[in-house]
């Protein structure tokens, strides 16, 4: 738009900008007339970001916002562009303006915009279909991220998030589950509505689950985004996590019959079974002082309900998986481990660990008695 029409447009928007905001707009005109730019973008961001502002948000991004937007910060005027595309009429006319968007800031001084803006790209593709498209943008912007010494968190928060939802629909559940957990950790938990958080925590509880390379749930069983799905008809999901996290297999047999109330988990639901028979002999091991992880194939199978024809193989996959390590006996039938894999404890773990330290304190503390009454003068005191 011509600079000497743009008060003219400024007055127009007012007009139909709710009362609260009439202060603000006539922010915009004083702003823009002094060439205060940072002021200017900045209450710009606060209007846009008020839910009156949306029906306007994309004319004042297209005929007042563009004509000064290489003097203002790149990144704030990609998140401006955002925030206008949402009220496109369709994701096909979102696509056109979004790249038109990445384009402008496509220079060597404002990378991480252009990334920012990409992200979004490749988001809008994806519900398109266009799911190679969509990888491409990833894989360039993924490209730029690597170079980077450091970036606004929007920005990788904005990659993950898209990085996220495109292992998601190709059913890549532990590179989901990795890029989800980076963008939950890119992100203020609070600024995400409920609904959205617990799609996500349900999300990534199945991903966890079926993921063929996922053991360990540590991060996700720690963050608070899994409490979304306390007092919801999902809560199920989080009780068998823990379930799964701490090898409970009879706590496994109650839950059970949800599986089947999603079409992933029940598709998976031998597997599922095969995970918490290793869980649970890593947790039996684990239970166990260090001196005393030589376990017989008969203990194995009574402690993990599985048959003892199956046991060796169990063993085997626990091995090659890095659940545990350690040696197979196959003549004398016994497991000799010597190291489990490292996890988050539950408070009934954490007191099972303390008996153990308060046990082996004490047989220290007889040694050391012995010693003294066995070596008498011999030992200084």
């Amino acid at each position: 738009m011509e600079a000497d029409k743009i008060p003219e447009f400024l007055a127009e928007q007012r007009e139909q900008a709710p009362a609260e905001a009439q202060a603000l707009f006539l922010n915009f005109e004083d702003f823009w007339e002094r060439k205060l730019w940072h002021q200017l973008t900045n209450a710009l961001v606060e209007y846009f970001q008020m839910p009156e502002s949306a029906p306007q948000r994309l004319p004042i991004f297209k005929s007042f916002i563009l004509s000064f937007a290489d003097r203002i910060n790149q990144l704030k005027f990609v998140s401006l562009g955002l925030m206008a595309s949402a009220h496109c009429e369709n994701d096909q006319e979102r696509l056109a303006f979004l790249t038109s968007l990445a384009d402008r800031v496509n220079k060597p001084d404002s990378q991480d915009a252009y990334v920012y803006a990409l992200a979004d790209v490749a988001g809008v593709k994806l519900r398109l279909q266009d799911a190679e498209g969509a990888r491409k943008d990833l894989d360039q912007s993924q490209a730029i991220l690597d170079g980077f010494d450091s970036v606004e968190t929007i920005v990788h928060a904005a990659f993950y998030k898209v990085n996220a939802d495109y292992y998601h629909s190709k059913q890549e559940f532990a590179s989901y589950y990795r890029n989800a957990l980076l963008y939950l950790s890119c992100i203020n938990l609070n600024d995400v509505p409920q609904e959205e958080r617990v799609r996500r925590a349900y999300d990534l509880s199945v991903a966890a689950l079926v993921s063929d390379s996922i053991y360990n749930f540590g991060e996700l069983l720690l963050h608070p985004v899994l409490d979304s799905l306390v007092e919801t008809p999902h809560a199920w999901l989080r009780d068998l996590l823990f379930a799964f996290n701490r090898g409970d297999l009879t706590a496994y047999d109650m839950l059970a019959g949800n599986i089947s109330k999603n079409q992933l988990l029940e598709q998976h639901r031998q597997f599922l079974y095969v995970k918490i028979s290793l869980s649970a002999l890593a947790e039996s091991v684990f239970r166990r002082p260090p001196h005393d992880r030589t376990l017989s194939f008969a203990t194995i199978a009574a402690e993990t309900k599985v048959r003892p024809d199956e046991i060796e193989h169990l063993i085997m996959k626990a091995l090659s998986l890095g659940l545990l390590k350690g040696s197979i006996d196959q003549v004398a039938q016994v497991a000799r481990i010597n190291w489990v894999q490292p996890k988050v404890l539950d408070m009934k773990q954490i007191e099972g660990m303390r008996q153990r330290l308060k046990e082996w304190d004490a047989g220290v503390n007889a040694l050391g008695h012995w010693i003294e009454s066995v070596g008498k003068d011999v030992w200084a005191a």
